[in-house]
Order: structure tokens, then sequence, then C-alpha cells
């Protein structure tokens, strides 16, 4: 089933589910499969739960380490394993991954070390970030990334590689003007470069409808001549899925795809943040529910891929 329509500039399709109107999905919140699941062997989907365990450990080995004072601030990825893992899982070692601080687990699937990333925290790059990843450090400054990400894919284009960028963000960065450069720029050259916004519902306080009165944030996709999509980012399988049809394109030559993960934020937007000031505690255990990782685990272990002996 096609997810990102290519019959003509800006066209696209969006297919309902029951959590919310215009969303793709193939695992609804309960495991259960409610859209096409991608052809991936047993152990492929088994891989995808693993990275993201080690995104849920490592970002709470992170908070608990800077609670120590042993590392500074943090932006914890808890609630966001999906999408993290989704976004990077279908590219290739020649592919280029571009992010903000809040991807730490996607660079992680790429072949960063979290070594890396852990000696960024504390304030230094070293050469633990390898050439042959293709990511460059994470960027701290708000949509600085995408416009890097489109000179790279212009580059790429421009030399006839067989190589796409991933290029990554948050929800707040779309706020940011080079966020819209990006996308006109990407637009305009046809660059092989795919946009992911992780909207986790908040830009630190801010709530998402206050940051844009669009119902989706992908509807911006259309008016820079970008196809574009909206999926659930807490079902992996189906963030798996419309980046892999995406990167399809890219490398097709057919220019890059606006996709909006729709994920929620389960920790603080940084360690120096208390979100219990802005969301309410009924707000927290609503998306609880959608747990990402418990919603995976039930699909692996109903379809025999895993069992609760293997997971322990």
């Amino acid at each position: 089933m096609t997810v990102i329509a290519t019959n003509g500039v800006g066209a696209q399709e969006r297919i309902a589910f029951k959590l919310a109107d215009h969303v793709f999905q193939v695992l609804n919140s309960e495991g259960k499969v409610v859209g096409p699941v991608p052809d991936l062997p047993p152990e492929r989907m088994v891989q995808l739960y693993r990275w993201m365990l080690i995104g849920r450990a490592y970002s709470d080995r992170m908070v608990a380490m800077q609670r120590q004072g042993k590392m500074g601030t943090f932006a914890p990825i808890k609630g966001q394993e999906a999408a993290s893992v989704g976004l990077a899982a279908p590219l290739q070692p020649e592919d280029w991954l571009i992010a903000s601080y809040r991807e730490n687990l996607s660079y992680y699937v790429k072949g960063v070390p979290l070594l890396a990333m852990m000696k960024q925290w504390g304030g230094y790059i070293t050469d633990d970030y390898r050439p042959e990843t293709k990511c460059p450090p994470f960027q701290i400054v708000l949509g600085t990334q995408m416009l890097h990400a489109v000179g790279v894919a212009q580059a790429i284009k421009y030399n006839n590689e067989p190589h796409i960028v991933m290029a990554a963000c948050g929800d707040g960065a779309t706020s940011e003007g080079d966020f819209s450069e990006a996308l006109n720029f990407a637009g305009v050259f046809k660059a092989p470069v795919i946009f992911v916004v992780q909207n986790n519902g908040w830009a630190i306080s801010t709530p998402r409808y206050r940051q844009s009165a669009a119902q989706y944030l992908a509807d911006r996709g259309p008016a820079f001549g970008l196809p574009s999509c909206v999926v659930d980012g807490n079902d992996v399988l189906a963030v798996y899925q419309v980046v892999s049809e995406a990167i399809a394109r890219a490398r097709a030559g057919d220019g890059p795809t606006l996709i909006e993960a729709i994920t929620y934020r389960l920790g603080a937007h940084t360690t120096a943040d208390d979100p219990a000031k802005y969301r309410t505690k009924a707000m927290l255990e609503r998306w609880l529910r959608r747990d990402p990782l418990i919603r995976f685990r039930k699909f692996l272990i109903d379809n025999h891929m895993l069992t609760e002996a293997e997971d322990k």
C-alpha cells in the first residue's frame, strides 16, 4: 500500500486509523495489526526492538548520571524510541543522517558509538564520531541541521551518487526559518533528502497548538512542492514503512519528502526542565498507555518472534 502519493506536485495520501485522523499506522496501541506490515524477517523485527530497549536504557542512565553530578544537561529520549529507530533503520551505510540532540538513538542505529554522544553531552567532540557513519555531531541549535542536510544532498546529486540524506528534527525546529528554507531549497532542486519531524507535542513548554495553526506540521510540505505524510511515531513498523518508501523515492530521483511522526516525550525536555509545571498527570498517563516499547513487545510475542523469557 502506498503511503506517499507521487502523482503531482505536493500530492499526498493519508491513511486514517482510530488514534487520530489521517495518520498512518501498522500497529495500534494494543499491538494489533491494523495496516500493512513491512516485509522484514523475524530477526530484523527483534533487532528493532533491541535498539529501542537500548535507547530507553541509555536515556535513563544519562538522566541518572546527570542527577549524580556526573553529566551536564541531557535531553531524554524516553517515549520516542520507535520514531528514532524507525527513521534510521532503513538507511544504508553510505547514506547520511544529520540530526539534532534528541536523535541519539538514531545515531546509534546508524553506527555512532554511545560513548561519542556521551562525550558530546560533556562538551567534547572526539574522533569517536567515525567518518564512515556519515553522521556529523548532533546539532544543538534548532533547525540548522536541516539546511546542512540539503547541502549534502545537493552535493550527492551533483556527483551522481546513489545515496540519500536523512534530516531529523523536533516539532520546535519547524518554527525556525531554517526549516522552511531547507524545504524550499530541497523542493526547488529535488534534493535526495527526507525530512522527519518528531512531533512530541512540546517545544520545551510550548504546546503544539501554540506553534502552528495547521492541523499537521506535514501540511507545510505541499507548499514547497514536497509530498508528505503523517505517521504514528510510537509505531516503529509504521515509521519504518513510510521512511523506506521516502528513501526509495529519493534514490529514484523523485526528490524530497516530509514526514511527521506523532509521538510524545514521556520525560522532561532536558534535565533542566520540570514538565510537571506545564502538563497534567492525566495527559502523561494517557501517553504512557501508548508506550512504544510495550506495543511492539506485545506484537512480537503474539506473533511468536519473541518469548517473555527472551525479553527478560
